[in-house]
């Protein structure tokens, strides 16, 4: 998805031109740090908020459902059903604290499927994307990105900044 810079014309020190649009990827553990960063270091581009859910949960918790007790069951008792509508609030909720700490207008993006290709595919076209390393945190180097973070980071087609989470 290509997000078309926003915003009047820049001006300033730094640069002039249209704004740029960063993106930042929001998850559960490292939403503080990646906003925090975009705070800092993007204080004048258009910001767009980007959560990912997995839907491959909510899938199994279906499959679960109908394997052990077999098809035409109540579909109110599906617990994949269940778990998406959590999902979406959960999501909701975190893009609105998000967007209440990063304290300026922003675009709020919550999408659905394999969360690494929905990162690398919203980023597209971005100036720069934020997101924060999610592996081993004692560890640096390769063993500090998860599998999906790992994933953007190869296949982003803008720059990546990479910010560690604060800690616990």
């Amino acid at each position: 998805m290509t997000v078309p810079p926003t915003g009047p014309p820049r001006t300033g020190p730094e640069r002039t031109g249209p704004a740029r649009t960063v993106l930042v990827w929001i998850t559960e553990s490292t939403w503080p740090a990646c906003v925090d960063a975009a705070r800092e270091r993007a204080p004048h581009d258009a910001v767009v908020l980007l959560h990912v859910s997995d839907d491959e949960i909510a899938a199994a918790a279906h499959q679960a459902y109908t394997g052990l007790l077999g098809r035409g069951h109540r579909p109110d008792r599906d617990p994949g059903a269940r778990l998406e509508a959590l999902a979406g609030t959960a999501a909701a909720d975190l893009l609105e604290a998000a967007a209440h700490r990063l304290g300026r207008p922003c675009e709020l993006l919550d999408h659905h499927g394999r969360v690494e290709h929905e990162v690398v595919r919203a980023a597209a076209g971005a100036a720069l994307l934020i997101c924060a390393r999610d592996g081993e945190r004692d560890h640096p180097g390769p063993h500090s990105l998860g599998r999906a973070t790992r994933f953007v980071v190869d296949h982003a087609e803008c720059p990546v900044l990479l910010v560690w989470p604060y800690g616990e």
